[in-house]
């Protein structure tokens, strides 16, 4: 939120500058993130100043420069060179002295040096309008008519006004201070507290009168409950006119470009108060009423941008005799907007909601200024003199009448909200002993009035523009920011409790995890746990009913909670493949949520999260290289990434089980289980169906492993440390041929089983299937290692070994030795 200084001090009569201006916001919660110099003239005009063409005379290798001596209030005139048509012994001018830098209105920017023109010094430039940056004249020098010294500053002669704009971090809860109003508002409860004599004021509208009343609305306000209160009035004869230089300086202060006065008018109100106004065309309200309602289901509205929407029958709507004219607190109608040629208005003040608002604009995707500030809570006080000081603006800057009494209807009056608190709760909260007198002089500048006091316990009446303000912790928190977080003295002593490190540590483990993946080639990704409900529809053993689903989503592609970490992964490989970078190794850590409608007999354990890591790889293994082959990534390349991994953690991969995927949501691969029969890791190849919702052509190979899991299971994973053996491992192969039906894993498990002494390792470094081999079968070759980790083996061991290994192949697994 941008706030101006110069804004500020209309409200109220302080000194400080803005950098202690910035200092006390922020003490107070409201963050002044950055401050910015904002002039109305580049540059300030700095070095320009009123000069006094004394003599003028022709240059004599020249037909159109002069040579001028100009009187800049100094002890000599000073010599300057003018190719301007129009100059004159006797006009009073804008020169700019040397060392000065002009910022021209055509962006050009131009530092003033003593320079020499066709033979002639020339100690300064006689401006023209756009050289100044003043206007798009330069047709000739600007002569100015003024009584002013010579020598005087021309920023002062202009009245060129410099202002400090604070760029605030306003928190969600503080709506009341989205206005300059709001934060003169905190800024004097500050310096009230602190002992400051100021007073906060705001324009007076006491003299706010009713021309007639010829041009009267009815208003009729049928839904309470979406709009509890709401006023209007009509202001006729108005003229559409570009604003007055005060108004434009005020908006444009703060980023806004001024269109015309009558919205500038509405602009300035909601930066001025915080309330949002709406102005309509009268002349295109039919039937000369203004009717608060919903319209029926599926009712086609045009709003201002041109854009036709399907309202819902939970949309407020503003609505003439016969049509809707705008979208309650949201966004206006193309066919009741101010245009050029209005000239009556209906000028509309209210207080709506802020649930049916909210609702309303995530319904339909609009984020206004306008619904900004509804959704939060206006101060349903300030209505009567928002309205008023409106139409007075009009009637001023619009040449407008007031031409119709104010119709303020509300249901119900906001009563403020009361809560009790202690002295003795205060002081516990804040860490110190505030005085009494103290505590109440805050409350009373915060505006909080005091009921009863009785002993330890105050009765305060929370003002109703304060929503945040709801429990006595609340309250306190009030009286500490205003007395200042940095007046809390730090206590002498430092108490501290013991922690009980868990382990294995999660955070840790996560690190080293993600250093393992970084350090081979991985990039970490982030995406939001919020996904679109689309994704998962139509897709094969994935029930819709678990997913669970936002009541309020801020919009159609963010309204389910994701149920895996797949398509946040596809949506980023999506991303680059676009961008052709189709070579991609990611992960990511997120938790996956989900909803069992079975378990209806309690709301919460219907409910669960799951913390998981996922890691994809698509594309090309290997960079194009003159020393490095070609290599495509494929299912073995992740499941190499996620072996090695597991074995980082110290898990021996040949103590898991290998079963089918048992993953949803990806299709061939496998799933590593523990020997409790619980899932930590799945690989496999992303469905085409599922990477076509994405809009990614090219294979994606998807690991997940579930990580809760996995830090259960090295929860009570110990690892061992033993000397380095002494004496020499023996390698044997085997060529064996089996049944295509034998897996790998049935090998290794029969090899382990026979021999549990000696053998170290088994692995498979050759498959063969084809020409020379029965039919159905295949021909795997076999490495084993052999250790005797107290003397070395001898001959007759290691023959007696492998015979015994082949013996329990040819039995068990049905296989001969080739």
């Amino acid at each position: 939120m941008t706030v101006s200084y110069k804004w500020l001090k209309e409200y109220l009569n302080f000194s400080e500058t803005h950098e202690q201006i910035a200092e006390i916001l922020t003490n107070i919660g409201l963050e002044v993130e950055s401050i910015k110099l904002h002039e109305t003239v580049k540059g300030g005009l700095a070095g320009v100043v009123l000069g006094e063409v004394i003599t003028c005379e022709k240059h004599p290798d020249s037909d159109h420069l002069h040579i001028t001596a100009v009187n800049v209030g100094g002890e000599q005139p000073l010599q300057i060179v003018c190719g301007a048509p129009n100059v004159a012994a006797g006009q009073k001018v804008a020169v700019a002295t040397i060392g000065a830098t002009l910022y021209f209105s055509s962006g050009d920017e131009v530092k003033i040096k003593r320079s020499k023109i066709r033979g002639v010094e020339s100690f300064g430039m006689i401006c023209a309008e756009d050289e100044l940056g003043l206007g798009n004249d330069h047709s000739g020098i600007m002569v100015i008519n003024t009584n002013a010294p010579t020598g005087t500053p021309i920023n002062k002669i202009f009245e060129i006004e410099n202002d400090y704009i604070f760029e605030i971090g306003l928190t969600p809860n503080r709506i009341d201070a989205a206005s300059h109003y709001g934060v003169a508002r905190d800024l004097a409860a500050y310096m009230k507290s602190h002992g400051k004599n100021i007073s906060l004021k705001l324009p007076d509208v006491n003299n706010f009168a009713i021309d007639n009343t010829n041009n009267t609305y009815e208003i009729i306000v049928e839904n309470t409950e979406a709009c509890p209160r709401y006023a209007g009035l009509t202001v006729s004869n108005i003229e559409i006119a570009p604003s007055p230089e005060w108004l434009q300086k005020r908006l444009k202060s703060i980023g806004i470009n001024p269109k015309n006065n009558a919205v500038d008018i509405t602009n300035f109100i909601v930066h001025e108060l915080g309330q949002p106004l709406h102005a309509f065309d009268a002349d295109r309200i039919d039937g000369k009423k203004v009717i608060v309602k919903t319209c029926n289901e599926g009712t086609s509205f045009t709003t201002l941008d041109g854009i036709e929407r399907k309202l819902s029958d939970k949309d407020l709507m503003i609505c003439s005799a016969t049509q809707p004219m705008c979208i309650a607190g949201v966004f206006g109608g193309l066919d009741s907007g101010i245009s050029d040629e209005t000239k009556n208005i209906f000028l509309e003040c209210a207080y709506f909601n802020p649930v049916w608002i909210r609702k309303t604009a995530r319904r339909h995707g609009l984020h206004t200024d306008a619904s900004f500030l509804y959704e939060r809570g206006t101060d349903p006080d300030i209505i009567p003199y928002a309205i008023r000081r409106a139409a007075l603006l009009f009637k001023e800057i619009a040449k407008g009448e007031i031409s119709a009494e104010i119709t303020d209807i509300f249901d119900k009056t906001f009563e403020p909200c009361r809560i009790e608190l202690s002295y003795k709760n205060i002081d516990r909260l804040i860490g110190e002993k505030i005085a009494h007198d103290k505590i109440k002089t805050i409350l009373e500048s915060l505006e909080i009035k005091i009921i009863n006091e009785d002993g330890d316990r105050l009765s305060v009446e929370i003002p109703p523009y304060r929503v945040d303000v709801t429990r006595e912790c609340d309250v306190i928190e009030e009286i500490l920011r205003i007395y200042s977080y940095n007046n809390v003295e730090l206590p002498a002593e430092l108490r501290s409790t013991l922690s009980h490190s868990p382990k294995p540590d999660n955070e840790e483990t996560i690190n080293i995890v993600a250093d393992f993946l970084s350090n081979n080639g991985f990039t970490e990704i982030m995406s939001n746990s919020l996904t679109s409900v689309s994704y998962y529809e139509g897709l094969e053993n994935f029930d819709t009913k678990n997913l669970v689903k936002i009541l309020n989503p801020l919009s159609n592609e963010l309204n389910v909670m994701r149920q895996t970490l797949l398509f946040n992964g596809l949506e980023a490989i999506s991303h680059n493949v676009n961008r052709k970078n189709n070579d991609l190794k990611l992960y990511e850590f997120g938790n996956i949520y989900s909803y069992n409608p079975a378990k209806a007999d309690d709301t919460l354990k219907n409910y669960s999260e799951d913390y998981r890591l996922s890691i994809f790889i698509t594309g090309a293994n290997t960079q194009l290289s003159w020393n490095v082959k070609f290599e495509k990534s494929t299912f073995f390349t992740l499941k190499k990434t996620v072996e090695r991994l597991l074995l980082r953690l110290g898990i021996n991969i040949n103590e898991l089980q290998t079963n089918a995927n048992t993953n949803p949501f990806s299709g061939e691969g496998l799933s590593y289980v523990l020997k409790n029969g619980k899932t930590i890791a799945t690989v496999g190849i992303a469905d085409k169906d599922i990477r076509e919702k994405c809009d990614v052509k090219q294979d994606v190979f998807f690991a997940e492993i579930y990580w809760t899991q996995l830090m259960k299971h090295l929860k009570n994973h110990s690892i061992l440390y033993k000397e380095l053996p002494k004496f020499p491992e023996v390698r044997r192969d085997f060529a064996l041929i089996i049944n295509k039906n034998i897996t790998y894993k049935q090998l290794y498990d029969i090899a382990c089983a026979t021999e549990k002494k000696f053998l170290k390792n088994v692995s498979l470094f050759d498959v063969y299937e084809g020409e020379n081999l029965p039919d159905g079968k295949k021909q795997y070759a076999l490495s084993f290692v052999l250790q005797d980790e107290d003397k070395t083996l001898t001959d007759t061991q290691i023959d007696r070994i492998m015979q015994n290994l082949l013996k329990a192949f040819e039995t068990q697994a049905g296989a001969s030795l080739r």
